[in-house]
């Protein structure tokens, strides 16, 4: 890694990364913030729940509000938070490669002494700094806002809440991965964001086809978001082990196949 570059890409892409990590962690407390008035109508709230279709149910993959872990589950890490890290890690992976080899920035970078390798490898270790700060600006978000706001009877494990973050830094870890390959293939700035945005959309919807509709269940296994279930981990029923084996597997793999593409593909310079 090339670490004057390192420092060059985090310092014009750290707006970028505080701006998301804000957004992140500034709704974490809003959701937090909305509980207390649910635990306050726990029973209402539950008897309403019940009449929800059990698709609907199993889409935001809520077995009840009996828990802040269920709640904060269900209403943030299963939707806000898949779309801010969903836009984030798309958007970035290609800014970071595909755009400068677009507008013509990339013929800068090579013209100096660092290979295309050391400047694809250097670029895509910003990326992942880049989730890391989200995800941590979220933690630090969720646990001030759950230590302030939740009482201790409906409170999360912090263990829980910790493992429900790294599994989503992993999966954004691995949506970034083949985001950042996609990006190393294409001239293009927008073809880049359209294929990667795109195959994003369509792991997504197959995972919630699948939640919806029991008859096409089997649609998950063809969608890594089926490895991320907030709702299991905040339980304890998650099988994380497996969950991280992929995530982790395919992020590394994406990642290093996107260095070797870059290295190897003739660029319009």
């Amino acid at each position: 890694m090339n670490m004057s570059l390192y420092r060059t890409m985090m310092k014009s892409n750290m707006k970028s990364f505080i701006n998301f990590g804000l957004g992140s962690a500034v709704y974490v407390t809003l959701m937090t913030s909305l509980f207390p008035m649910i635990a306050d109508n726990m029973e209402e709230i539950n008897s309403m729940t019940e009449l929800f279709p059990e698709a609907l149910m199993r889409a935001m993959g809520l077995e009840s509000f009996s828990s802040y872990g269920q709640f904060i589950s269900a209403e943030y890490y299963g939707l806000f938070f898949i779309f801010i890290l969903g836009v984030f890690a798309v958007m970035t992976a290609v800014q970071l490669l595909a755009k400068l080899v677009d507008r013509g920035s990339m013929a800068y970078l090579l013209s100096t002494k660092v290979s295309r390798a050391n400047v694809a490898f250097t670029q895509a270790m910003v990326l992942i700094t880049g989730l890391a700060i989200i995800i941590l600006m979220t933690i630090a978000g969720g646990l001030l806002a759950g230590g302030w706001l939740i009482d201790e009877q409906y409170s999360i494990e912090i263990g829980n809440f910790l493992q429900i973050n790294v599994l989503g830094f992993l999966l954004f870890f691995a949506v970034g991965g083949y985001s950042f390959l996609i990006s190393s293939m294409f001239n293009d700035e927008k073809r880049a964001f359209a294929v990667a945005g795109a195959l994003t959309f369509v792991f997504y919807g197959l995972d919630m086809a699948g939640k919806i509709v029991l008859d096409v269940d089997w649609l998950r296994n063809f969608s890594i978001f089926s490895l991320y279930e907030p709702g299991k981990i905040a339980s304890g029923d998650a099988n994380l082990w497996f969950s991280t084996l992929i995530l982790t597997s395919i992020g590394v793999v994406s990642f290093l196949l996107a260095v070797l593409v870059f290295k190897r593909r003739n660029l319009p310079l």
